[in-house]
């Protein structure tokens, strides 16, 4: 039997570094729109659906959705977890793939090559980066996991920051082993068997996220370069970015946040 699989692209207005971010226009489309047109493009995916917060400053996220048409919805402001559970869990999925809002070049082929890894072989969660080791450019990031493995993490991860960043309760503290150039394999501590999709030639120090001033001046400069289309690939915005390096230069300074960075506001509840 088909298994069903939902992307759940999460994002809020309340952004400690950059406020509002997901409603920013980049050429012409909230950044949330861009990401979710992006990830529609993916063979794979049966439904995406928006998860924002019942925090009142996500009312306009909320009354953009639903004028553009898009699935949504809202749920806890910090735990993060829970939204995504409580999303899949209403939308009936087996396989639930993890985006974020701020990733404006998200590639299609990507996710499908995510979810496919998960759907041919008995992996837990399957993912094209972890915290100490990714290859792909920043950005670029794609999580699945099948709802039976995320209902367990979901009862057992009581940390603020696996409530705050979802899926770190499956990998803390897995070591991998070689499979093949692309894939990287292993079984964490709590049991959960993971597998890491590579790229051949290491492009993890580039930075296509948004989550700073800098960081929107640079897609909005990629998006300009491409007349506003969004159907190009990641491999087109890195010949871009090596055939006009200062577009790099531009948000170069931008420290990367870790899993030891989470909103100070949620310990405050």
């Amino acid at each position: 039997m088909k298994q069903k699989v939902v992307a759940i692209i999460q994002g809020r207005m309340s952004s400690s570094r950059l406020p509002k971010k997901i409603l920013a226009d980049i050429s012409g489309q909230p950044m949330l729109s861009r990401v979710m047109i992006r990830a529609s493009r993916a063979k794979t995916l049966d439904q995406i659906i928006f998860a924002t917060t019942t925090d009142a400053s996500d009312d306009p996220v909320a009354e953009y959705c639903d004028f553009a048409g898009l699935d949504f919805t809202r749920g806890s402001l910090y735990d993060v977890l829970d939204r995504y559970y409580q999303t899949a869990l209403q939308a009936k999925a087996d396989i639930v793939v993890r985006i974020t809002a701020d990733c404006p070049v998200i590639d299609p082929d990507l996710i499908d090559d995510v979810v496919n890894t998960l759907l041919e072989d008995e992996y837990d969660f399957v993912c094209n980066r972890l915290p100490h080791q990714r290859t792909y450019p920043i950005g670029l990031d794609v999580e699945a996991c099948t709802f039976k493995a995320l209902k367990k993490v979901w009862k057992s991860a009581k940390e603020p920051q696996h409530r705050e960043h979802v899926m770190p309760y499956f990998y803390e503290g897995v070591q991998l082993s070689v499979i093949s150039r692309q894939l990287s394999v292993g079984e964490s501590p709590r049991g959960y068997k993971i597998a890491l999709l590579n790229h051949v030639t290491d492009f993890g120090d580039y930075r296509w996220t948004v989550d700073t001033p800098e960081d929107l001046e640079f897609m909005r400069e990629v998006y300009k370069r491409f007349n506003g289309r969004d159907d190009f690939t990641w491999q087109e915005v890195l010949d871009l970015v090596h055939d006009n390096p200062e577009l790099a230069k531009i948000n170069a300074n931008v420290q990367h946040k870790t899993l030891k960075d989470i909103d100070k506001r949620a310990l405050k509840k």
